[in-house]
């Protein structure tokens, strides 16, 4: 019977499939309650954009390995050049610059660095001869690949996106083999100079940030509002919350940004603690669907892009989650497939797509018997 069913349906990963139409839909739902029970302005543009989105994440899921490595550093090099273009010409929102203006569409290049600089970086280790990975010659490169955007970035300010760029390149040097001894020390010298960052490399709103996660309660009204109004409406809720349309946190506007960065207390206020339980056991698979790809892929350059690829999609869901709980500073960080915003949604869907393509090599390559659940 198996046999019967067109091979490219057939190796398709349709458990993901169901699982990112579900999240995304789940998005939309909780996006049309925002808008008081419409599908505008968000909701409606969530699912035009997500569909838009999951079509390009499965072209991408046909394209081979051999083209991944020979974009990866191409690509990375006119992110970087767009990156520098901000700077230049970027447009400014909400009190940072940046935006680079298409003409039909603003588009966040700090974003797209995000899956850029896993490929770059898999594909530098995967030329680099084994031998060498213990060597000065495994470490400058990396140095340079996830500085010079890391920089840019956080001339934008954009702490947020910086850390997950940096985090992501550590992740693929950290499975590429480099000595354990360079990320314990790397880790100390972050801890001895986090404190003189704070008061000297921080702009005075990041400042606040920290104080304010550490502190919610000191200023309730103005630095702390955020993370205050997150947390009543999510302990608000419940366990099954208040019912769907009845949240009164984001409807009377108390709970600012509840459709983009708190769009998770928007849903826990009405889903309550088991709509939130749901929402982590969907990410819970899908990173589980990842690491799961880059423990059984076949070659180098697979095992580096899923691994940082799924780190990626682990940071985007766990900061925006610990944010809005106030368990991390506000840091303006989405939630993937919940939050209205097209960059974030273009820049996870280009994750999975990649994703995608390493579970078809997988499930195409008889000797590895790969499934993924």
């Amino acid at each position: 019977m198996l046999a019967l069913i067109p091979a490219p349906l057939r190796n398709q990963s349709w458990f993901t499939i169901v699982l990112l139409i579900a999240m995304a839909g789940f998005g939309a739902t909780i996006l049309y309650s925002a808008a008081g029970g419409s599908f505008s302005p968000w909701a409606g543009l969530h699912i035009a954009r997500f569909s838009l989105f999951f079509v390009m994440a499965i072209v991408i899921s046909y394209l081979p390995e051999e083209l991944f490595k020979f974009a990866s550093l191409p690509v990375y090099v006119i992110i970087l050049l767009m990156l520098l273009g901000v700077e230049i010409i970027g447009q400014v929102g909400g009190g940072s610059q940046r935006w680079l203006s298409l003409g039909f569409m603003r588009i966040q290049p700090s974003e797209l660095m995000k899956p850029a600089i896993v490929l770059a970086i898999a594909r530098f280790y995967d030329v680099l001869p084994r031998g060498d990975i213990r060597s000065f010659a495994a470490i400058w490169p990396l140095l340079v690949l996830m500085g010079m955007p890391a920089a840019l970035v956080l001339l934008q300010p954009d702490l947020g996106t910086t850390i997950t760029i940096c985090v992501g390149a550590i992740t693929v040097a950290f499975l590429a083999g480099l000595p354990m001894r360079l990320f314990v020390g790397a880790g100390i010298m972050v801890a001895i100079t986090a404190p003189l960052a704070f008061f000297f490399a921080l702009e005075p709103y990041q400042q606040r940030r920290v104080t304010t996660f550490l502190n919610p309660e000191e200023d309730p009204l103005g630095s702390g509002y955020h993370i205050t109004q997150s947390q009543i409406a999510i302990g608000s809720g419940g366990i099954s919350g208040k019912g769907f349309l009845n949240g009164s946190q984001s409807h009377l506007d108390y709970l600012p940004e509840g459709h983009t960065d708190f769009v998770f207390a928007t849903m826990a206020e009405e889903w309550g603690l088991i709509g939130g339980f749901a929402v982590i056991f969907g990410f819970f698979l899908l990173l589980r669907w990842g690491w799961n790809l880059a423990i059984k892929a076949p070659s180098r350059f697979q095992k580096l892009c899923a691994g940082g690829l799924t780190m990626t999609i682990f940071l985007y869901a766990a900061i925006n989650l610990m944010m809005v709980m106030g368990l991390a500073p506000v840091v303006g960080i989405p939630l993937p497939f919940l939050s209205h915003g097209g960059s974030s949604m273009l820049t996870i869907m280009i994750c999975v797509g990649v994703l995608m393509s390493i579970d078809r090599q997988i499930r195409n390559t008889p000797a590895a018997g790969f499934r993924s659940f």
